[in-house]
C-alpha cells in the first residue's frame, strides 16, 4: 500500500531515516489485503441471502470505524441487530448520537443489498424501545426479509467503491450543481445543505479548525482517538477497526519507536505537533462543505440521518467527489460548547440539530478501510 500524503505528514522527512536504519526486515509487514478482505468477499459464496446482504452492510461508514454492530439470525427470514456496548465512544460521543447514525448507514446498505437479491427488507427500528440517554442492550432494529416487492437502488452500484476520503483535496472547485445532485440522494425528514462560495466556506472552515483544536487539546477526547489508532500493518491486521495508520513506512516508523501512542499523546514531540499541520492542511484544502439537519433529535431521526449520509456518500462517489465527515463541532462534550453553538447558528439558525458536517471536494484515490469479517459480527439469537 502506498503511503498517503496524510500519513507521510505524521513523520515527515524522518521517514528517510527510518527506511535507511530499519532494514527491509522491519518493512516486511503483513499485507493490508487481509484487513480489507471483507470488501472483496462481499456477496461471494453466501447461501443465506441475509448473510449475503450483511456482507455489504458491514462496509458502511461509522464513527472511528468502530463497527459496533452485532447480528443474530432469527428463524429463516429475520435479523436482529444489537450494539456491542464496548464499541461506543464515551468521550467524543457521550450521548451515542454518532454511533446511532453509523447504525443508520449500515441498515441502509442492508436494505439496498437485500433489494439487489429480490428481497424487501422490512425494518422495525428499536423494537424494544429507544432507551434513555445512552444506548443499551435492546435491539437497534429487527429486519425481516420478504420475497418480492423490492425495488433496486441505483446507488448500490457504488457500495464497493465508497470511501470516506480523509486526504487533502485538490484546488478544483466544486460546482453548485454537483452539490445539488448529491443532495438529491438524501431521504425524507432530513434537510440537506451545502456551500461552495468562498466567504461561507471560510466561516465554516474557521469553525472546523477551532473545533478540531478543542478535541485535540482536550486530553480525554484526544486519548480516545489515540487509543483506537492501529499503528502499522501488524496492528491494523490484528484489529481491523479503529483508526488505521498502516503501510510499510508507518510500520517501520512504529518499529523504530518514532511513532507511538505515547508520542502522539505528548505535546512537543514531532508526532504530536505534526497533527496541527496535517489537519490544518485538510481544512485549508476544503472547497465545499455539506451538512444534514433534522428538526428533532430522536434515535429514529439519527437512524434516518445515517441512511441519508451513506446515500449522499454513494452519490458523491458516483460523481467522483470525495467526502470526509468532520464531526468535532457536533460533539456533545462540554469543552465543545462554543463551536457547537456557532455551527448550529450558521447551519440551523431556525432550530433543529446539525447531525452531519463534512468536507466535499476532489481528492486522490484512497484504499478501503479495514473491516472485521462478517463471522466476527454474528451472535447467537
Amino acid at each position: 500500500m502506498a503511503l498517503s500524503r496524510r500519513k507521510m505528514l505524521v513523520f515527515g522527512s524522518a521517514s528517510a531515516v527510518v527506511v535507511a536504519g530499519a532494514g527491509w526486515g522491519v518493512l516486511a509487514t503483513p499485507s493490508m489485503k487481509r484487513a480489507a478482505a471483507p470488501w472483496f468477499a462481499a456477496g461471494q459464496g453466501f447461501v443465506d441471502p441475509r448473510l449475503n446482504a450483511l456482507s455489504y452492510a458491514i462496509l458502511a461508514p461509522n464513527p472511528h470505524n468502530r463497527q459496533p454492530w452485532q447480528f443474530a439470525l432469527v428463524g429463516d427470514d429475520q435479523i436482529d441487530i444489537t450494539i456491542d456496548l464496548n464499541k461506543r465512544l464515551p468521550a467524543t460521543d457521550p450521548l451515542d448520537r454518532q454511533i446511532t447514525i453509523g447504525f443508520g448507514c449500515m441498515i441502509e446498505l442492508l436494505r439496498q443489498a437485500a433489494a439487489e437479491l429480490g428481497f424487501a427488507a422490512e425494518i422495525t427500528p428499536f423494537p424494544d424501545g429507544e432507551g434513555g440517554e445512552r444506548l443499551g442492550q435492546g435491539r437497534i432494529a429487527s429486519v425481516r426479509f420478504a420475497s418480492g416487492g423490492a425495488t433496486r437502488d441505483p446507488l448500490f452500484a457504488n457500495v464497493l467503491e465508497r470511501r470516506s476520503n480523509k486526504e487533502p483535496y485538490t484546488d478544483q472547485a466544486v460546482a453548485a450543481e454537483n452539490l445539488d445532485q448529491i443532495g438529491q440522494a438524501v431521504g425524507p425528514d432530513v434537510t440537506y445543505g451545502a456551500a461552495a462560495d468562498a466567504d461561507r466556506v471560510a466561516k465554516l472552515s474557521a469553525n472546523a479548525w477551532d473545533a478540531w483544536k478543542i478535541e485535540y487539546e482536550t486530553d480525554v477526547t484526544r486519548r480516545e482517538s489515540i487509543d483506537l489508532m492501529r499503528i502499522g500493518n501488524d496492528a491494523a491486521v490484528a484489529q481491523p477497526d479503529g483508526i488505521d495508520l498502516a503501510g510499510p513506512m508507518m510500520s517501520a516508523a512504529h518499529a523504530a519507536g518514532m511513532i507511538t501512542k505515547e508520542k502522539l499523546d505528548t505535546p512537543g514531540t514531532m508526532a504530536f505537533d505534526t497533527g496541527y499541520d496535517l489537519y490544518r492542511g485538510l481544512v485549508d484544502s476544503t472547497k465545499a462543505w455539506a451538512w444534514l439537519v433534522t428538526t428533532e433529535n430522536s434515535r429514529l431521526d439519527q437512524l434516518r440521518v445515517g441512511a441519508s449520509w451513506v446515500r449522499l456518500n454513494l452519490a458523491a462517489q458516483a460523481q467522483g467527489l470525495a467526502v470526509h465527515p468532520w464531526s468535532q463541532a457536533l460533539q456533545e462534550f462540554p469543552e465543545m460548547g462554543k463551536p457547537y453553538r456557532e455551527l448550529r447558528s450558521l447551519l440551523a439558525p431556525d432550530g433543529g440539530t446539525v447531525q452531519m458536517f463534512a468536507r466535499v471536494g476532489y481528492g486522490p484515490a484512497v484504499p478501503a478501510s479495514p473491516r472485521w469479517p462478517l463471522e466476527a459480527k454474528l451472535v447467537d439469537a
